[in-house]
């Protein structure tokens, strides 16, 4: 009988330490701040909502635990302003496209896109199972970050013109919106490129104060109403093949995670990369047939003789580039090497099986 009553006790004390151990991690989980600043303005179309779905999903998935607040372009900072009020510790997190921060290195503009460089599918493969993120870390670290990739626009037009361009010449004193490596390829041609927010640049295109704009693609273009400046939609955008945003973190905050949260951040910034792609890809071909039909777009291509312009100033543009430091060269280099890989075998299977595909069915 003795021994029965030991047994039942010894049981339930088992039991009480089992209950306590597993309340133990709920009692002490603390909420994480997370603060998070953006290039866009507020429910904008695209780009935008892809930030806020993040931010949302985010909270979401973590079931409260990281406490996200979301700043839109303006809100907290200026859109420009969200690198240093990371990288200060002022706010956790930025989401924008990196290449923005080219003036800062120029290493950062393959982490968005590079004229003539790699599409989405190639840059992911770049990221994910190369090098590429471990070089992102590299940079990144020298300012404070630590960046995931969290969204993508695909291959990008050509951008809207005011004016028909039917040669290289007709670039010469042309005032455009275009950031990156690409504005600077344009500037080899006799443009003016100007760095605005995506917010500005119906204004500045509607007064005059640019008289070219790159943007996106029609999905993104449509709403931003740019045909109601610029008629002529120029493609395909030699600039962006593959536009990859960043979810720019401050590296000391992203180290003191757990790496429960760490793992949760990283899932939602891969899930919210791949919609945002698959989004563009969705709605590009409803709204180019939108702006033709419906507003008179004119749609463009560049000629093979401009193309090839573009070719010859961006090789001066990457020679330069790499001229900036010991880890430029090693960025350009890797991401090169890669492009010449994974872009031979996408030439061999996705180009030439949609190429073939086009013909036979006429598409």
């Amino acid at each position: 009988m003795q021994r029965r009553k030991f047994l039942q006790g010894a049981a339930l004390a088992a039991g009480g330490a089992a209950a306590t151990s597993l309340a133990t991690p709920a009692i002490a989980q603390t909420k994480v701040d997370l603060v998070i600043v953006s290039t866009w303005p507020r429910d904008f179309p695209g780009l935008g909502i892809s930030a806020q779905r993040l931010a949302g999903r985010i909270g979401e998935l973590s079931d409260g635990e990281i406490a996200v607040q979301y700043f839109a372009a303006g809100e907290r900072v200026g859109a420009f302003d969200s690198f240093d009020e990371v990288a200060s510790g002022n706010a956790q997190a930025y989401i924008a496209a990196d290449y923005y921060w080219k003036g800062k290195h120029p290493g950062f503009a393959f982490f968005t896109a590079v004229p003539f460089g790699m599409t989405t599918i190639e840059w992911n493969a770049w990221i994910k199972f190369k090098n590429g993120q471990v070089l992102w870390d590299e940079l990144s670290s020298e300012f404070g970050l630590k960046a995931l990739p969290c969204g993508s626009t695909g291959t990008q037009m050509g951008g809207w013109f005011n004016k028909d361009i039917e040669s290289a010449d007709d670039l010469k004193g042309l005032k455009m919106r275009i950031p990156g490596l690409g504005g600077d390829v344009m500037a080899k041609l006799g443009a003016s490129p100007v760095s605005l927010p995506g917010g500005q640049i119906y204004e500045n295109l509607v007064s005059g104060a640019v008289d070219a704009t790159e943007w996106v693609g029609p999905y993104n273009d449509y709403f931003m109403k740019f045909h109601e400046a610029a008629k002529y939609y120029y493609y395909p955008g030699m600039h962006e093949p593959g536009g990859g945003l960043s979810f720019g973190m401050n590296a000391s905050w992203w180290n003191g995670l757990s790496k429960r949260h760490q793992e949760l951040i990283k899932v939602c910034c891969y899930e919210e990369h791949a919609a945002a792609y698959e989004e563009n890809t969705a709605n590009n071909g409803l709204y180019l047939s939108r702006l033709i039909n419906e507003h008179g777009v004119e749609l463009r291509s560049f000629s093979e003789e401009i193309y090839e312009s573009f070719g010859e100033a961006s090789a001066e543009v990457f020679a330069e580039t790499r001229e900036h430091s010991r880890l430029a060269a090693k960025i350009q280099d890797d991401f090169m090497a890669n492009r010449a890989e994974i872009g031979g075998w996408t030439k061999l299977a996705e180009v030439g099986f949609s190429v073939r595909r086009n013909a036979v069915l006429d598409i």
